[in-house]
């Protein structure tokens, strides 16, 4: 083929477009005796020829084409080569893409959720660290000598606030400076607290004796008082039954928070009572779980100090108990058993069952429970007389019956039928052979409203106010030895003093 034909000139320029990115080609004429052909040199690379260029300027090509190679074979044919660029759309690529960019936009959301969410739980331990702040600044600046329960109740809520802290930090992802400020703050609340227990923990005693020294003083101005008028009769001995029955009933006394929390509103509390040693009962706690059905863990406390105090506890676990009419005599547990109309009887030194026994017509699971407690068709109830269990079947139409049992076998000795419908009352319980049932008269009252006594068979009408801590009452107990009463109420632990009618001697 001659050099300048006019097809190679064509496919020069033709591969000269398909290589877009090499710019202009030129072109060399031959010159005779020379090694380049065409600008191809004898390297079969384009290169700097020895001619003019083929219609362009005349500077000379200064660069090399790694892109495409050309060669001329002994006939004298040109022979080309081009490698162009792949320009196919790389669509599976930006697929992919596109879904990495929704996956990381779900979790983003995700974990912006959780932020949201624990901010607003920063936000309220907030508010109860600057509550206990305050607490704290009013007992530190205060005159007043602090008792060991103050301090510990305060302990209890920063203990809570704590273990939140600890939670959050281990869950919170990103930035924890305002997770970490609190925690420091709390812990120094913590040190405070122990600081200013320290320095009253020697005045305690002091005020406990000076409280007892007030007392003994009121006695005997009271006596005094009384001097050259009739003498009134004296109260009753604890654990006798000389007097006309209840007449009125002191304000409550709020001894504590039970151990397990605020969430834990129903239960039962008391003071076992044994008429072989009345004064030395051991003092028991038996709140519910949260569903307020299930008694699963109560725990047994020597003194009323290690109650207070929450040491030197023993923590048992049973997993059957339904229901807050637990009743503790003679160092045993009265139970219903979960889901039965059976009842229990558990030994407290070994936290075993002793005896089961099925009370006989027994309406149970929320037949007939009391008002706004649910769960305690079959409340147990101690006294001086013994042990007794409050009621209702199907055919007294859901009135109350009381039923005085065998505490050793369970058996029923005898049984009295009243005409007090059981779901209108809010709870009972027994002194002396009498049935005292009180109703809700408002969020901060209750009344003693109705007896039946089992000795006489009488029945009637009372109208005694009972004032509580929290709206509703779950459970209620009586310890004749200390004429107290033991009210589990929304999960605080209350005491009662009950004021007897005296009887001339």
């Amino acid at each position: 083929m001659r050099p300048g034909h006019p097809f190679l000139l064509a496919l020069l320029l033709f591969l000269s477009q398909a290589a877009g990115d090499l710019g202009d080609l030129g072109f060399l004429a031959p010159t005779p005796g020379s090694s380049s052909f065409l600008g191809f040199d004898s390297s079969s690379n384009f290169g700097p020829g020895s001619g003019s260029r083929l219609g362009s300027s005349e500077a000379p090509l200064s660069q090399s084409f790694s892109n495409f190679t050309g060669s001329v074979d002994d006939r004298g044919t040109c022979q080309c080569s081009v490698s162009l660029p792949d320009t196919t759309f790389p669509a599976d690529r930006v697929e992919r893409l596109e879904f990495t960019a929704h996956v990381l936009s779900e979790k983003f959301e995700k974990e912006l959720s959780k932020v949201k969410e624990y901010v607003q739980l920063i936000s309220v331990y907030e508010k109860k660290l600057l509550n206990l702040t305050i607490r704290v600044e009013i007992m530190e600046k205060d005159t007043i000598s602090y008792t060991e329960l103050d301090f510990e109740l305060i302990k209890i809520e920063v203990k809570e606030m704590e273990k939140l802290v600890i939670q959050l930090k281990e869950s919170f992802v990103g930035s924890s400076e305002i997770v970490n400020q609190l925690e420091v703050e709390i812990r120094n609340m913590t040190l405070l607290v122990e600081k200013l227990e320290s320095l009253d923990k020697n005045n305690v005693l002091a005020i406990r004796r000076e409280i007892e020294a007030l007392k003994k003083k009121l006695k005997e101005c009271e006596a005094s008082k009384g001097e050259g008028s009739p003498a009134a009769p004296p109260p009753p001995s604890p654990g006798s039954c000389g007097h006309g029955g209840v007449v009125n009933i002191s304000k409550p006394s709020v001894v504590q928070l039970n151990w397990r929390g605020f969430s834990y509103k129903y239960g039962a509390w008391g003071r076992d009572y044994s008429p072989q040693h009345p004064g030395k009962g051991l003092y028991w706690v038996a709140p519910l779980n949260t569903d307020g059905r299930i008694l699963e863990y109560y725990r047994l406390y020597n003194t009323l100090d290690d109650l207070l105090l929450y040491t030197n506890a023993r923590e048992n676990r049973i997993a059957y108990g339904q229901g807050s009419g637990t009743a503790v005599y003679n160092n045993n547990m009265y139970i219903n058993w979960y889901n039965t109309r059976n009842i229990a009887k558990v030994n407290l030194t070994t936290n075993t069952v002793a005896v089961t026994k099925t009370l006989p017509n027994a309406a149970y699971n929320n037949r007939f429970s009391y008002a706004n407690v649910a769960w305690q068709d079959i409340d147990f109830a101690v006294d001086e007389n013994g042990l007794w269990v409050i009621y209702s079947t199907e055919a007294s139409t859901g009135n109350m019956m009381i039923s005085k049992l065998n505490d050793t076998t369970l058996e029923v000795l005898n049984t009295w039928y009243t005409k007090q419908y059981k779901p209108s009352a809010s709870n009972t319980f027994m002194v002396c052979g009498v049935l005292y049932a009180t109703r809700i008269l408002n969020t901060r009252t209750e009344e003693i409203f109705y007896y039946y006594d089992t000795n006489t068979g009488k029945e009637g009408k009372l109208n005694i106010v009972m004032h509580k801590m929290q709206e509703r009452v779950q459970s209620i107990n009586y310890h004749p030895f200390d004429q107290k009463l033991f009210v589990y109420n929304d999960g605080y632990l209350l005491n009662y003093d009950l004021i007897f009618l005296q009887e001339p001697q």
